[in-house]
């Protein structure tokens, strides 16, 4: 099958094109490496030739929600616009566990996405996921002043990209499904304990400070307002798995 993967280079992308690629599928990248652009939608019509399925892992790391939302829904269009002209078969689409919970910030307009997708005349799949395991680096990294690292007291039962990645492509191998059980790590977690042990396990220096973020989404969050319901598909890989991962590759990294 034909798949076409947008943003797929990004945290998740990478893994659905890895595992589309070993399921013998054909994968087009839309990404602006491959001339693709998913705002303008130059290239696009192009790029889905013979397509079956779009599977849309795009993002936008914006605190703006009228950037993120404008970013979603406009990129959205475009692709149902140009999938419909093309006539694929199926469009599959990335989301996160418990927005319409907490539709405040970057979940409101992940939520305006989920909307642009369920109005579009392309048949559809959306798969909610918890927060990955690698969010607690994009923390650690963007909340780290003067060498101290702020981490946000919320709730969490994180998953691996990876298996995220390997979850989209078997529901783009399926037929449009709507929205699909929602897809979560094995146990739950506090995302300040997840930066700390990351930090220790990597060797980065400077204290690991808690403290509770003043946006109505983080506070849905430290509530465990967002964490999945009881029918979520669980995950197999833990976060201290995935952190022993990282920090042997680190070893091995700085050994060669």
């Amino acid at each position: 099958m034909r798949i076409a993967v947008a943003g797929g280079t990004g945290t998740v992308g990478k893994y659905v094109t890895k595992a589309a690629r070993e399921r013998g599928h054909e994968v087009v990248l839309l990404t602006r490496s491959s001339g693709v652009d998913l705002v303008s939608g130059a290239g696009l019509d192009e790029a889905l030739g013979g397509v079956e399925v779009v599977i849309d892992t795009s993002n936008l790391n914006s605190l703006s929600t009228r950037r993120a939302t404008e970013f979603f829904t406009t990129v959205t269009r475009n692709l149902l616009a140009a999938e419909e002209a093309a006539g694929v078969r199926h469009h599959v689409a990335l989301s996160i566990v418990g927005i319409d919970r907490a539709p405040y910030g970057y979940y409101a307009a992940k939520l305006a996405h989920e909307r642009a997708v369920e109005a579009g005349a392309v048949p559809w799949t959306i798969l909610r996921a918890m927060q990955f395991h690698e969010f607690a680096v994009q923390m650690l990294d963007g909340l780290t002043v003067a060498g101290l690292h702020l981490a946000p007291k919320v709730r969490s039962q994180p998953v691996a990209a990876r298996e995220v990645g390997q979850r989209l492509v078997e529901l783009a191998e399926g037929a449009p499904a709507g929205h699909a059980p929602d897809l979560a790590g094995p146990r739950q977690e506090r995302l300040d304990d997840m930066i700390r042990r990351f930090a220790e396990a990597t060797g980065v220096k400077g204290p690991v400070i808690s403290i509770s973020l003043p946006n109505k989404q983080f506070a849905a969050m430290q509530r465990g307002e967002t964490l999945p319901g009881p029918d979520a598909m669980l995950a197999r890989q833990t976060f201290d798995e995935w952190v022993a991962e990282q920090a042997s590759g680190a070893v091995a990294g700085a050994a060669r």
